[in-house]
């Protein structure tokens, strides 16, 4: 399996170095690189999804790498079955995506460059999935974060681009500052990265250390999967194109948090306390951020908040000891997120680079399939069933309820409420009612190219069948359980019987059906005020509006004393003290050369005196001896 498992991430890696080093030649013929290379990829990532199926693993070094003292690492692969569905996943809707791009970014004058970026980023994720000691993972996990930076300000021109790729890099930072922390306290406590000694050893651990670390290393998932407080990055980093959104928000970037609490519940568990940290932090998120996706006009805005309250979802799932449920969802979510970013891309293709639902409505008749696709999505992501979100998020809800976390389960239903509304006010905002475009919008509307839509094709069929084929629930767990209980032990996700388990399932089922019928009743049931939309009712109203402030009490608390900090250390000690010193010697040099500069007369006598008087002074000084 050696050789396979290595070109898994080498195709993608080849095709950012060709567009690189050529991608002026190549221009608008980018695709046909990129394109191909995750075509690749992802045949090889299910050529090794079949062999682990069959119970296969694969672990082994491509070459040593650090040799320091007693430190001792190398590019270390790891495959066993989550390594194998994250590839796929990654793979899989990365090459959707990456097609989809094709016809999105067509005649941009940046095309290569963004296909560089693109491919770059998904060599990055497979090789944090694949990695199989901390720092690989530590390695690419600052490698994707690079890469979402180039791609969120990638029209670099247009300042609100530029600023939201910057604060999607700092915001990273922080979390990642924590997670850096956390691998060193690894080392320090057991002496190795390797994954497999790690967990071997992790008893050894006090509970103590062991929470320490892994609440270091769950700050870095906070800043990854835009979790409470690291969150305002995504949202801003709508700026960039939105296949970009797709991907960071589907397949990339925000679900290398959950995957690597998943892949460390060995850590976690030692501690007990890092679970409920993760477990608390990953409901209140869910609910949060439900709460603002409500209010919001920007469709894919709408969709950002959206994604930061799944990974809510996410995150609670593991927090409680569902990780094949917490997984699960992660897979569903990158169908029916990705499917839902597409489609909202076809419609921006469609208005001319639009987003404001305010100024859509009407495009069902117009956008037959976009909006068949998106409705699937929709869907999915409100957790009607038969759709695959509906089995993910049952699945979490259950765990969570038969687990004893009440609480925590009552703020997941409700989120899940505010879900289905937010999610079908998009859709009834943007393809139904009367259009609220301009005539000449209007005029041009079309459906995309099938370059664009045959992914989104792709992705509803996935969102339709993925729960009904894997995720049917049972006395002996799902089939995606099954197939990881030898990463997750199966009795952890053994499947809940009994009529209270029927009782969840039928609320679950209740919840999403109310909130449809809520936003029918809000946004479908009447003509919409198109003035009434986007302006604050009263002040919960402006405070969802608003984002409940944080982005303005951060930059109370951090950006404006920060700003003040460096103004006067750039005053003071740049201005005053370095440039003084600076300064200061060269006036000096200059004084001295001014002092100097008397002696040079220009008459010979002078000079012949100066050289009379030095030979009187040497001869002197040699008869002093």
């Amino acid at each position: 399996m050696s050789n396979t498992v290595w070109l898994i991430p080498l195709f993608p890696l080849l095709g950012t170095l060709l567009n690189a080093l050529f991608g002026r030649w190549i221009g608008r013929h980018a695709h046909w690189i990129a394109v191909p290379a995750l075509a690749c990829s992802f045949l090889l990532s299910g050529a090794v999804f079949l062999r682990v199926w069959n119970g296969e693993t694969f672990r082994g070094d491509l070459f040593p790498w650090i040799e320091a003292g007693t430190f001792r690492t190398a590019v270390t692969a790891q495959v066993d079955p989550l390594a194998a569905v994250m590839l796929l996943v990654v793979t899989g809707v990365g090459f959707l995506i990456h097609l989809y791009s094709a016809g999105y970014m067509h005649g941009d004058p940046g095309y290569a460059r963004y296909f560089t970026y693109l491919n770059l980023f998904v060599f990055s994720m497979v090789m944090l999935v694949l990695a199989g000691n901390f720092l690989v993972l530590y390695v690419f996990w600052e490698a994707v974060g690079l890469c979402s930076y180039l791609l969120i300000g990638f029209w670099y021109t247009r300042k609100s681009a530029a600023d939201a790729g910057k604060k999607a890099f700092i915001v990273n930072r922080v979390g990642d500052f924590g997670f850096g922390l956390g691998v060193m306290a690894l080392w320090v406590a057991l002496g190795t990265l390797d994954y497999g000694t790690v967990f071997d050893e992790v008893e050894t651990l006090s509970p103590e250390t062991a929470t320490v670390i892994a609440l270091l290393l769950f700050m870095g998932a906070c800043g990854k999967s835009a979790q409470l407080p690291l969150h305002t990055w995504l949202p801003d980093a709508m700026e960039g194109p939105t296949p970009v959104s797709a991907l960071i928000h589907a397949a990339t970037m925000v679900t290398a948090g959950v995957y690597m609490v998943a892949r460390t519940h060995a850590l976690f568990e030692r501690s007990g306390v890092a679970l409920d940290v993760v477990a608390w932090v990953g409901g209140l998120t869910a609910l949060f951020a439900a709460t603002i996706g409500l209010a919001q006009t920007d469709i894919k805005r709408v969709l950002a908040y959206s994604t930061i309250s799944q990974l809510g979802y996410m995150f609670a799932g593991v927090g409680v000891g569902a990780y094949a449920a917490g997984i699960f969802h992660l897979v569903t979510h990158a169908f029916f997120k990705a499917l839902l970013f597409l489609g909202a891309g076809s419609v921006i293709h469609a208005q001319g680079g639009e987003q404001d639902l305010r100024k859509m409505g009407g495009l069902a008749p117009r956008m037959v399939l976009t909006t068949i696709t998106f409705l699937v999505g929709a869907a999915g992501l409100a957790g009607l069933p038969p759709f695959a979100g509906f089995f993910s998020k049952d699945e979490i809800l259950a765990s969570t309820y038969h687990r004893g976390r009440l609480w925590l389960w009552a703020l997941l239903l409700l989120g899940a409420f505010l879900t289905a509304v937010y999610i079908f006010r998009v859709v009834l905002l943007a393809f139904f009612g009367g259009p609220r475009m301009s005539k000449e919008v209007a005029h041009h509307l079309h459906e995309s190219p099938p370059v664009m839509t045959l992914p989104l094709g792709a992705l509803a069929l996935l969102t339709a069948v993925a729960g009904v084929a894997v995720g049917m629930p049972s006395t002996q767990g799902t089939a995606f359980a099954r197939f990881l209980s030898p990463v997750f032990p199966l009795s952890e996700e053994v499947g809940h019987g009994g009529l209270s388990a029927y009782a969840l399932l039928v609320l679950s089922v209740i919840v999403a059906v109310v909130g449809l019928l809520f936003a029918w009743l809000l946004y479908g049931s009447r003509p919409i005020k198109v003035e009434a939309i986007g302006r604050p009712r009263n002040r919960l109203h402006a405070l969802l509006l608003n984002k409940y402030y944080v982005d303005e009490l951060y930059g109370f608390l951090f950006v404006r004393p920060l700003l003040r900090v460096a103004g006067f250390c750039a005053r003071v000690f740049d201005l005053g003290f370095i440039d003084g010193i600076v300064n200061g010697l060269g006036q000096l040099v200059v004084g001295w050369a001014r002092s100097m500069r008397r002696l040079q007369t220009g008459y010979v006598m002078n000079y012949a005196l100066m050289t009379l008087l030095g030979a009187v002074v040497i001869v002197g000084f040699l008869l002093s001896r």
